[in-house]
């Protein structure tokens, strides 16, 4: 079956994590311990809890568990998106973009735990 990088919803929350890396580069120096260090940690955690819980896959409810997480730090990363946007350090277009990555991976994210045997060996 591949590996998780295989995973269309992988690969899409790892080119959000990285749009957000380059993003936050831009971001204030006072907020490097703050809002930058909290958005990059959430969006690369969506990726890292999608690859832990594929590779214990053959245990459902871990597997259904670590996306749950996923779609946590995912949900989390929209927060801080909102905050980015409020504190006017990004474009209106790049939010509008992230926020539709983040509903998008969500949506992805439901459809797997609510059919984890789809990705069982």
């Amino acid at each position: 079956m591949g590996n998780f990088r295989t995973l269309k919803v992988y690969r899409k929350a790892f080119l959000l994590a990285m749009d957000i890396f380059q993003e936050t580069k831009k971001f204030p120096p006072e907020e490097k311990y703050g809002l930058t260090d909290q958005i990059r940690r959430s969006s690369r955690a969506v990726c890292s809890n999608i690859a832990e819980g594929y590779r214990k896959r053959q245990y459902p409810k871990h597997f259904v568990s670590k996306l749950s997480d996923s779609d946590s730090e995912n949900s989390e990363t929209g927060v801080w998106a909102d905050f980015s946007i409020a504190c006017e350090y990004i474009a209106k277009e790049k939010y509008e973009f992230w926020v539709s990555e983040v509903e998008e991976i969500g949506k992805m994210l439901s459809s797997m735990m609510k059919n984890p045997e789809k990705f069982l060996d």
